[in-house]
């Protein structure tokens, strides 16, 4: 698709002088026939200064063919044994390739997969969000679409959901959802069921610490898989499922779906990421990775079924809840059934191990910070004076130092090394000319931790998100200017949950699970972590845990 080279004729300054001289006499004829007086003929010499300086822009630019670019044969041959890239996880790969090619270069298609730009330039990042159309194009997760598009088409018919589908297909879901789950109103209806939740969580981690040194065991991310799907379970299916109970009937199955998980994240990095050959053949990863989609597809539908089959029997009883008390499955199903279900197993399979990763990493920052870690629970402790006491909604207006150590976190652990798009229009990035339908990928994870776009890059310093209102800028400007020094170079840098049309559906739901579940947390316990943190994420599809989570959680009296 983009092997042709980008042919754009060359404008001469006679032609161009000649264009402009033109547009400007139509200016003058516009402002003497309307009755837009000299503020039109302002405007439109404005738009053809500009119309003239993107011209000349694109023309000074070098073109697409001259971006630094591997052979097929070279790119294949580096993840062999003895190559650069063998055995590096995905954030290792990228910094590989950045020192090797720089901050932007093509990565050669093969296999089925298109050539596709790499980029490490947040100036890129914006004119790529500002050029991705109505409905922008997020391509990969192919393996997921031949799962519900070829594999189990007779099952989803048409409705895939938000993650693997593009176009109008992809617009008519979100169009449908956005207005239930991209609102925070609708997510604190779930407030008092998520702090139910979390208190089960702080139940469950007494139970299975370690009574002498009060660490957890090394299988502690299960705990926090199990804290993830039941905050889930509360939104998508309206129930709890009993995962952070002793005992549960729902373990079993639960420990299938995190299992499947896992091999989903893993598989598709391998699969969709690196070379490979399932395009063509079936191969072993690739079969083992539909039958991992097949368990996530059956459980979910498992769960999502028998809250169906219990609404429908309320509504034959006549039981009806006002609107404000109806979940947002609920809502859907009245909507259309088969984008309720769907919706409902969209959450539950990215909304588990995500969530638990981001979990890990603002937990190991606080662990590591305390003195950031006992500011945070300062704060905590004037919207939650007692342990177990309820959160009330005026409580999350009132949690900003939580917030910042929240996105201070993600910076420092990002759950994805970046972003990927398809171009709407011919673009121009890092100075070249890159022709409209392009795959680009935007890599935000090496700028989050550059000192060329944020100071002190390494350091876990939340106070670089806060904000301050006039009068406190005024009254402390020495405070007023430390945190304005801290900021990001771009805004385009830090965007974990994207931006524009295909933001992330469901981030409203994982800023509430983690506000009320850190939260929690630090008013319950000192946390600790005395082991070191080099290698404690892996990158996959996303970045997971990677050594025994053996946080110290000593209870506060």
């Amino acid at each position: 698709m983009l092997s042709h080279k980008l042919s754009i004729k060359a404008i001469s300054k006679s032609s161009i002088t000649k264009n402009v001289e033109t547009a400007r006499y139509w200016a003058i004829i516009k402002k003497h026939t309307s009755a837009a007086g000299p503020t039109s003929t302002t405007s439109s010499f404005t738009n053809v200064d500009q119309q003239l300086d993107m011209t000349v822009e694109w023309q000074q630019a070098q073109p697409y063919c001259e971006l630094p670019k591997d052979g097929v044969f070279n790119f294949l041959r580096k993840f062999l044994p003895g190559g650069r890239y063998y055995n590096l996880d995905s954030a290792q790969i990228v910094k590989s390739m950045q020192k090797e090619h720089g901050d932007i270069y093509i990565l050669p298609g093969m296999m089925g997969r298109p050539d596709a730009v790499v980029t490490h330039n947040p100036e890129d990042f914006e004119c790529i969000y500002r050029n991705e159309g109505r409905w922008p194009i997020r391509p990969n997760s192919s393996t997921l679409r031949y799962h519900r598009n070829v594999l189990r088409a007779e099952f989803y018919n048409g409705i895939e959901g938000t993650i693997a589908t593009q176009g109008e297909q992809w617009g008519s879901f979100r169009s449908i959802v956005n207005p239930l789950l991209m609102q925070s109103k609708h997510m604190k209806n779930y407030l008092n069921k998520m702090a139910q939740v979390n208190q089960e969580l702080v139940e469950r981690i007494r139970l299975v610490r370690n009574p002498e040194t009060l660490e957890m065991p090394d299988d502690f991310e299960e705990t926090l898989q199990r804290w993830t799907l039941e905050s889930v379970s509360v939104v998508a299916l309206d129930k709890q499922l009993g995962l952070l109970r002793e005992n549960s009937a729902n373990s079993e199955i639960a420990l299938k779906l995190f299992s499947a998980l896992t091999d989903f994240f893993t598989l598709t990095f391998d699969l969709e990421y690196k070379p490979s050959l399932w395009r063509i053949v079936s191969t072993p990863k690739f079969r083992r990775l539909m039958r991992a989609m097949d368990d996530i597809q059956n459980i979910t539908w498992k769960y999502t079924t028998e809250v169906i089959e219990k609404l429908e029997a309320e509504k034959r009883q006549g039981i009806e809840r006002k609107e404000r008390e109806q979940s947002v499955l609920e809502k859907l199903l009245k909507i259309d059934k088969k984008v309720a279900t769907v919706m409902a197993m969209d959450l539950l399979m990215a909304g588990v191990d995500t969530t638990a990763s981001v979990a890990v990493g603002a937990l190991v920052c606080l662990a590591k910070n305390p003195e950031k870690q006992e500011k945070l629970r300062q704060e905590i402790l004037r919207v939650l004076p007692r342990k177990d006491g309820d959160f009330t909604i005026d409580a999350l207006d009132n949690i900003p130092y939580l917030r910042a150590c929240l996105k201070e976190a993600l910076r420092i652990y990002p759950l994805a090394i970046g972003n990927i798009r398809v171009l709407h229009n011919d673009v121009l990035l890092s100075g070249f000319r890159v022709p409209k339908g392009t795959v680009v990928t935007m890599i935000s994870s090496t700028a989050l931790h550059s000192e060329e776009h944020f100071p002190r890059p390494l350091e876990y310093i939340p106070e670089r998100w806060l904000r301050m209102n006039k009068e406190d800028e005024q009254s402390n400007e020495e405070a007023a200017d430390y945190t304005q020094a801290l900021k990001p170079s771009n805004p385009f840098i830090y965007l974990p949950f994207s931006v524009g049309p295909r933001a992330c559906v469901g981030h409203r739901l994982g800023d509430l699970e983690m506000e009320l579940g850190i939260a929690r947390l630090v008013r319950n316990f000192h946390i600790e972590f005395n082991y070191p943190t080099d290698n404690i994420f892996k990158g996959m599809l996303i970045n997971m845990p990677n050594v025994p989570l053996k946080f110290k959680f000593i209870d506060i009296e």
